[in-house]
């Protein structure tokens, strides 16, 4: 079969859905490539690259599309595309089929089969054909590039001869993989970063990232905020209420806010407010993600850059990815090109479209002449809920300090029978035993129950507690080694000078791992 990715006809668009790479690959399964000739071009990919790639060059859109069997695209293909289209062709790009009825119908009625990029359910096995998430990370990157070009001021603080310069405080709206992206960005340029989700459960990820985790006081069990789907569901009246008040109390004190809260086929929740906008400082800036989808932001200009009377400058672009055009195509082409490994089972070069298999049903919105979607729920669930919080009461001080002292007196309990079992057996073996045995038998024994103590009262604030433990171990073979240095024996004393040499590049070595574990986490 023939694959062929034309130029987008989207104002602006930028991106390319197949590239040299990923053509290479999808010839190893049998396929044909063919290209528009420029369509790579505002990607920064020349047609010679292609032509190296062993793929095949067509003047025409027209001729692409009378060629190929699978048309794979970036943005939703126009009405006249379609028309051009023989009945039974595969159409792979990004559809938006809650809002694109008349494509689907259009799509329908030439039988072709549309598999949509944004449909991919977020399961695990999908994620290496998640083109929204791959979309959405550029996204979330090039966000607070952006926020930075028209930040006045540095995000990262400093203390120079001219004086101090405060870091920039951030506030991330949502994080999903685009909020995410932010975060991990705001957080390397050294600013103060500050992260807000419905969903409690990615508390976690956003504190081990280096971000603070706004709370919100509200009962968990009025907010419906998690969804099978990955993405967060809509939030009832009264938390959304809540949510407003936390955001206004929040606004007066940041410079940088990002929004990036997107419900799928859904207009997007207005999260920031116009008195929220009135009360930021002069020069703030607002990036607003769901621009295309109406705006997080009351002020947004969906597709342009507006600043408001007391001068803070609200970007409501809608092309983020595409004004990263090389690095889009590169992640979306792999998304295409794993999407169409799925559908080759055979590697024949011939693509099948399983209707038992979760990630092909999902993405189906068209076949064979009949509207598949919106599809049937995943069996998996892209996020487990979070666990439900145990209901029994929280245990009291005297409580706490009765529980303690029981459980000290089953340890000295036990102890002492151990040691009095112990005793025995010792007296048990004196009867038997010659006295010179019996005196390093003690000793050894007291070495033993002292080494053990000292061992495991190290402490583990620099090193794993392995490494703590056999640093610690070392430490005492130098002790017992330097007491047997001044033995008169030669054999002794070199097998004492060994276990010191062995020893000491055991604990120095430790802490040398141990110094470049922790400089991996250290700016540079």
């Amino acid at each position: 079969m023939i694959i062929g990715a034309p130029k987008e006809l989207f104002d602006a668009e930028a991106r390319v859905a197949l590239t040299p790479d990923s053509a290479a690959k999808l010839q190893k399964l049998g396929y044909i490539c063919l290209v528009e000739s420029g369509a790579g071009i505002a990607a920064s990919i020349a047609d010679s690259e292609y032509e190296a790639a062993g793929v095949t060059l067509v003047s025409s859109a027209n001729e692409l599309w009378r060629q190929a069997d699978i048309i794979v695209k970036v943005r939703e293909p126009s009405a006249d595309e379609i028309d051009q289209a023989a009945e039974g062709k595969t159409l792979i790009s990004f559809f938006n089929p809650a809002a694109n009825t008349h494509l689907l119908e259009q799509a329908t009625a030439k039988k072709l089969s549309v598999l949509a990029m944004d449909m991919i359910p977020r399961i695990s096995r999908a994620q290496k054909m998640d083109a929204l998430s791959s979309m959405s990370n550029i996204a979330g990157y090039r966000a607070v590039i952006e926020a930075s070009n028209n930040f006045g001021r540095f995000f990262m603080g400093q203390m120079t001869a001219a004086g101090k310069v405060a870091p920039a405080r951030v506030l991330v709206v949502g994080a999903g993989v685009a909020g995410l992206a932010a975060i991990g960005t705001s957080v390397s340029l050294g600013a103060i970063t500050q992260a807000f989700d419905v969903r409690p459960e990615v508390s976690e990820q956003i504190e081990s990232m280096g971000a603070e985790f706004v709370f919100l006081e509200f009962d968990e069990n009025q907010a419906e905020t998690g969804s099978s789907s990955g993405y967060a569901a809509p939030s009832s009246p009264e938390f959304r209420e809540k949510q407003l008040e936390k955001f206004a109390e929040l606004a007066p004190t940041v410079d940088i806010v990002i929004t990036t809260a997107l419900i799928p086929n859904q207009p997007a929740p207005q999260l920031w407010t116009a008195d929220m906008v009135a009360s930021m400082k002069r020069g703030s800036v607002v990036v607003d993600l769901a621009a295309e989808r109406g705006g997080n932001c009351e002020l947004t200009q969906p597709g342009d850059k507006v600043t408001t009377e007391n001068g803070v400058t609200i970007i409501g672009y809608t092309d983020l990815p595409s004004r990263m055009a090389t690095q889009s195509s590169n992640l979306y082409a792999n998304n295409i090109r794993h999407m169409i490994d799925d559908l080759t089972p055979a590697n024949d070069g011939n693509a099948v479209i399983d209707m038992e298999d979760d990630v092909i049903r999902g993405a189906l919105v068209t076949h064979n002449g009949e509207v598949t979607w919106p599809p049937p729920a995943p069996n998996k669930q892209a996020i487990a809920p979070a666990a439900p919080k145990s209901n029994e009461p929280l245990e009291s001080a005297e409580e706490r300090a009765e529980r303690l002292s029981e459980e000290t007196r089953r340890s000295l309990n036990r102890t002492g029978f151990l040691l009095g079992i112990g005793g025995v057996l010792c007296m048990a073996l004196g009867t038997v035993a010659p006295s010179s045995f019996m005196q390093h038998f003690i000793v050894f024994v007291l070495s033993i129950f002292v080494g053990f103590h000292v061992i495991w009262e190290v402490s583990h604030s620099l090193h794993t507690p392995l490494m703590a433990i056999t640093n610690s171990i070392s430490s005492i073979i130098i002790v017992g080694a330097l007491l047997q240095f001044v033995s008169s024996s030669t054999v002794v004393t070199i097998l004492a000078s060994l276990a010191i040499v062995i020893a000491s590049v055991n604990i120095f070595g430790g802490f040398l791992v141990t110094h470049r574990m922790l400089a991996m986490f250290k700016r540079s």
